[in-house]
């Protein structure tokens, strides 16, 4: 009797009325207790994060038999959700059989729901959580892949980002033009966004942002020779610095600047970020021994070097009160710009490219030293924390350096002798 009179009070009808009832058998004859209106159903002596339920509202308009039934739940976030399942005893079933589901998945922890979250909402979580934490380089390029992206498809919900959606935007972009006139975006600059994109899908699938990360199909990349600066080209540049305008805010020449710079680049193998972030207090120039900080390193750890006494007296050549030896207060491309000058007035020209990169110093140091050093040497100079890192670099020196010298060379020079 209990159950019929919390029921009448929910429905809000007037006992002294004759009411319309069959609500109310309706829920007497389930032998259950229920509230409408997305509250919790008690089943069994206890209360459900999962219910099925229908509601009152429609009960009244239509009558129990065709209301829907719903399931309604409480999500990890402590937000309620409801699904219809349809009307009838159909209905009911699917309901039921969705309770059961739902309750499992809340229970091991594998429920997601991804219906009503936002690009705009999981883009500003990554930028506040991920982006924000990343080195500068790699935050710049982890942005500009999704500025890519959003421009593109112009996502709205996370929901719809599937595999499909990743491979409208690779046709789109490789269609767009690249930087030189009348060319096409290369395939290497399409798959560096992508393997940036495919770690803030990841991410996105673990906050269940997404059901599932996107499979991503890379653009094949035309087999190149890799590049790097000869002991040659490198004497031509480093004469060639005189050229440099910039940095122009120090109290030395801009000379001296692209002169260590470019030296301890070519005698360490550091990367460019590392050497720009290189501070004045992790450097002993009188025992020469110098730490890369974890933040400044693509390895996230601290190293000591000893750095060779060539770099050091290059380090003596650009004193000033700067915390680091080769501040750069110029806008980024700049520095690019400057070392294309520099390169343009030496005469020197990159095989297969216009120009060399930074990066060409640093396989240029593990051209030169692959077979004066040991892998461990090599591996500990160059600091990565991956040894097959380093064999990659010692395969491509050894794909580099001329091996023609060690040919057998028939001798040819009297072949008369040689048929006696």
């Amino acid at each position: 009797m209990a159950v019929i009179v919390i029921a009448l009070v929910i429905i809000g009808l007037n006992i002294n009325n004759q009411m319309e009832q069959p609500a109310i058998v309706a829920v007497v004859a389930m032998g259950t207790r229920q509230r409408y209106g997305g509250v919790h159903q008690k089943e069994d002596g206890f209360m459900a994060r999962v219910w099925v339920y229908q509601d009152a509202h429609q009960i009244t308009k239509v009558g129990a038999d065709l209301a829907s039934w719903y399931v309604g739940w409480i999500d990890p976030e402590g937000k309620r959700r409801c699904k219809s399942c349809g009307a009838g005893t159909k209905g009911k079933r699917a309901a039921k059989k969705l309770r059961q589901k739902r309750e499992a998945e809340l229970i091991e922890g594998t429920y997601q729901s991804n219906a009503r979250k936002t690009w705009t909402e999981f883009r500003q979580a990554y930028e506040a959580k991920i982006a924000k934490g990343m080195d500068t380089r790699n935050r710049e390029e982890t942005l500009h892949a999704l500025a890519q992206f959003e421009r593109i498809i112009k996502p709205k919900m996370m929901k719809a980002i599937k595999t499909q959606t990743v491979d409208e935007f690779i046709a789109e972009r490789r269609t767009e033009p690249g930087m030189k006139p009348s060319s096409k975006i290369s395939p290497a600059t399409v798959n560096k966004e992508l393997r940036h994109l495919r770690a803030v899908f990841r991410k996105a699938t673990k906050w269940k942002f997404l059901t599932e990360t996107p499979d991503i199909a890379f653009l094949k990349e035309p087999g190149k020779l890799p590049t790097y600066i000869p002991p040659e080209d490198f004497a031509k540049i480093y004469g060639a610095c005189d050229h440099a305008r910039l940095p122009a805010d120090h109290p030395y020449e801009a000379a001296d600047w692209w002169r260590g710079m470019l030296m301890s680049a070519y005698m360490t193998g550091w990367r460019i970020g590392s050497l720009l972030a290189l501070r004045r207090e992790d450097v002993n120039l009188d025992t020469g021994m110098a730490k890369s900080r974890a933040e400044d390193t693509k390895g996230k750890r601290d190293q000591l070097v000893v750095l060779h006494p060539v770099v050091l007296d290059h380090l003596r050549k650009v004193p000033a009160f700067d915390p680091v030896f080769f501040p750069w207060n110029n806008a980024r491309r700049m520095l690019y710009e400057q070392f294309a000058r520099i390169q343009e007035k030496a005469g020197v020209k990159a095989a297969g490219k216009d120009r060399y990169g930074f990066h060409d110093l640093r396989r240029a140091f593990a051209t030169m030293n692959a077979e004066r050093l040991t892998p461990d040497a090599l591996q500990a100079l160059m600091q990565h924390k991956d040894y097959k890192t380093t064999q990659r670099y010692i395969a491509i020196a050894r794909q580099l350096t001329p091996a023609v010298g060690n040919l057998f060379v028939p001798d040819v020079s009297n072949p008369s002798k040689q048929a006696n």
